[in-house]
């Protein structure tokens, strides 16, 4: 769990002053943390002894083990691939790399589903299939094949799917086409990239609604999200890892299609007849 999950979990047993902490340190987390206590309890209009004791409350040693794991947290959040690299490369096992793959990769998947909530989740699902609502998805460096693979479903599943271009100069034109309640599907994950931030802003002053696809420490995009997906991607690897993230995206593959049965199998009838007189896939002889 983050700091701010640990907050989260044991905000209902705070004191009013503690709540008030609570809120001002996640509101722009993690820097409200950073300070020197003092400052932290100047920012939240509460008392020094406030703060160590609602950092003791939910569950760490004292104020300073509390800024360590958010200075731990930031950290991982900013570490470039020869960084994770060397963090990984010195403490990994004698395993073979497939097995330390597979462990992480299940060690993943057990996190993300223990704090992903179905109602989240249905939500999600229900906003995609809503055919009065466009869908747009966008990703970053790497995560744009994660928007282009659900963006290739979602587009035979229904009408009114439109996937981003990569460049942002050109962001701004598909925003003038953005109305209210349409959906804005975004993948941001460590190293969080600016422009998606600034993308989820101007759809969000629109009334877009966004569903953000991100990591356990969770992109600056959520503060402008509907829905968000915290999914675990620590990989043994300088790279992240997208795996359960796409395990996500098929699940929401297929609870759409299935909420709307009647009108995929129809276009994906219409589609198949283009295949064949296109004579896009092999036929059997």
């Amino acid at each position: 769990m983050t700091v701010s999950d640990v907050i989260n979990a044991h905000f209902a047993v705070l004191t009013r002053a503690e709540k008030q902490l609570a809120a001002t340190l996640l509101d722009n987390y993690p820097v409200s943390g950073l300070g020197s206590i003092t400052t932290v309890a100047e920012n939240a209009g509460v008392s020094t002894p406030t703060v160590a004791r609602m950092v003791q409350k939910i569950g760490f040693r004292g104020f300073p083990d509390f800024q360590q794991r958010l200075h731990q947290e930031l950290e991982a959040t900013i570490s470039n691939p020869i960084s994770k690299h060397d963090r990984w490369a010195a403490n990994a096992p004698g395993t073979h790399i497939l097995n330390r793959f597979a462990d992480a990769m299940m060690n993943n998947m057990r996190a993300t589903l223990a704090q992903l909530e179905t109602a989240e989740f249905d939500g999600a699902a229900a906003m995609i299939a809503d055919r009065k609502r466009n869908v747009y998805l966008v990703g970053g460096r790497i995560t744009r094949a994660l928007a282009d693979y659900f963006f290739t479903h979602l587009q035979v599943i229904r009408s009114g799917v439109t996937q981003i271009a990569s460049n942002s100069s050109s962001w701004p034109h598909y925003v003038l086409d953005m109305k209210k309640g349409d959906v804005l599907i975004m993948f941001d994950i460590r190293r969080y990239e600016q422009e998606m931030e600034t993308l989820a802003k101007i759809a969000r002053e629109r009334g877009v609604e966004i569903i953000l696809f991100t990591d356990q420490w969770s992109s600056p995009v959520a503060k402008s999200a509907r829905r968000v997906f915290r999914i675990q991607i620590e990989a043994p690897s300088a790279w992240d890892s997208s795996v359960v993230i796409l395990f996500a995206v098929e699940a929401l593959i297929e609870a759409v299609q299935s909420s709307i049965w009647n009108e995929t199998h129809d276009r994906m009838k219409m589609l198949e007849g283009l295949f064949d007189s296109t004579r896009l896939f092999r036929k059997p002889l």
